[in-house]
């Protein structure tokens, strides 16, 4: 008789099938959902001829159904504003990737005490109005600076 193995994606105790005695997943529908989602997503990393063949099916499929997406954007409004909001997300998570932009980073941390956080290559701060504030030079956007530096 077989022992019981763990289900990896529900945790749940399960025997695997006599048939398949190596049965790593439940016959659970949620968990056999999953492993496949996670083959196929190992599939299209390590399979370039898989990953084109998913590709050109996809589009296939977008060609003999051109208006599904308007006609579910149409259907479902609040998914549309639901999906401008995180898509406005990420452009600004992509936008704190690129932090240097005239040679000053004015979206970077900023307290309630007019502190600005700064990288290396800034030049001119008196041109960008920040003679006022306390001005943190980093030497880089990983590690924290040790004093202020005079503006």
């Amino acid at each position: 008789m077989s022992k019981t193995r763990r289900c990896p994606y529900c945790q749940r105790s399960f025997l695997p099938s006599v048939y398949r005695p190596q049965q790593e997943v439940c016959g659970q529908p949620e968990c056999q959902r999953r492993r496949r989602a996670d083959y196929h997503r190992k599939k299209l990393v390590s399979d370039p001829v898989y990953h084109q063949v998913v590709l050109e099916s996809q589009k296939k499929w977008r060609d003999a159904h051109c208006e599904y997406q308007k006609q579910r954007r149409r259907a479902n409004p609040q998914l549309v504003e639901n999906n401008r909001q995180h898509q406005r997300q990420r452009d600004q998570k992509r936008r704190l990737g690129r932090l240097v932009k005239n040679n000053l980073v004015l979206d970077l941390k900023h307290s309630a005490s007019e502190v600005w956080l700064v990288g290396s290559k800034v030049h001119d701060l008196d041109k960008n109005n920040l003679a006022s504030a306390q001005v943190l030079i980093l030497p880089s956007f990983g590690s924290l600076p040790t004093e202020p530096q005079p503006s």
